[in-house]
């Protein structure tokens, strides 16, 4: 077995009984999306495929805490004693760390490294688009809330409560997402998703007002 098929079978041993939103399922569409971006960007596909496989090993620890621990801090020092026993030399290994380090949406830490800034956009476009939607879905449902709350504006609304709605989500945080991307590639992918994406939540309200 190769070292990113070894450190692969590892990362997806922690997700055993994670939850649909966040699940390996999500590491794995991050890594095609690394690989497809850092491509066009030239970045270096070996700390890629590492680094995605990797970003969201913290993610239980997080999880578990209630938010007290930062899963991308984390995982950065998961990755750090794990890469200890592979044959990854020092340089990939420190830009490894550095990209789970700053993966993080709310994370303190920004991506300086071009890999990061890969697996930023990687990470962040999983989460918009077709896809988007369907975790944003996902989530609502593993947190209780309803399908939609029309008499209260999302700023007012709080987050892991039957408030936290796809729409609220989407209205706070996805439709920023095209924005914030740091690649060429990744805003290019962000513009189509952003734009199906924006379509979906307009028909969504006609819908659900039986305009349509």
């Amino acid at each position: 077995m190769s070292t990113i098929e070894d450190i692969k079978a590892y990362a997806a041993q922690c997700f055993a009984g994670a939850r649909g939103s966040h699940d390996w399922g999500h590491t794995e569409r991050v890594a095609n999306l690394c690989l497809r971006i850092g491509r066009a960007e030239g970045a270096d596909l070996v700390v890629l495929e590492i680094a995605a496989c990797l970003h969201d090993v913290g993610r239980p620890y997080e999880e578990t805490s209630k938010g007290k621990v930062c899963h991308a801090e984390k995982g950065a020092k998961i990755a750090g004693d794990l890469l200890a026993a592979y044959p990854v030399s020092p340089d990939r290994r420190e830009n490894i760390i550095h990209c789970i380090r700053t993966h993080r949406f709310r994370g303190n830490h920004r991506p300086e490294t071009l890999e990061a800034k890969v697996l930023f956009d990687a990470d962040k476009l999983d989460s918009i688009g077709a896809i988007g939607i369907g975790r944003t879905f996902l989530f609502a449902g593993e947190v209780g809330a309803t399908l939609h709350n029309p008499h209260v504006e999302p700023q007012d609304t709080k987050p892991y409560t039957v408030e936290d709605t796809g729409y609220r989500e989407y209205m706070l945080k996805l439709a920023k997402i095209k924005g914030g991307m740091l690649t060429q590639e990744g805003g290019r992918i962000a513009e189509d998703r952003h734009a199906f994406m924006e379509e979906f939540f307009e028909r969504f309200l006609e819908e659900y007002g039986g305009l349509k």
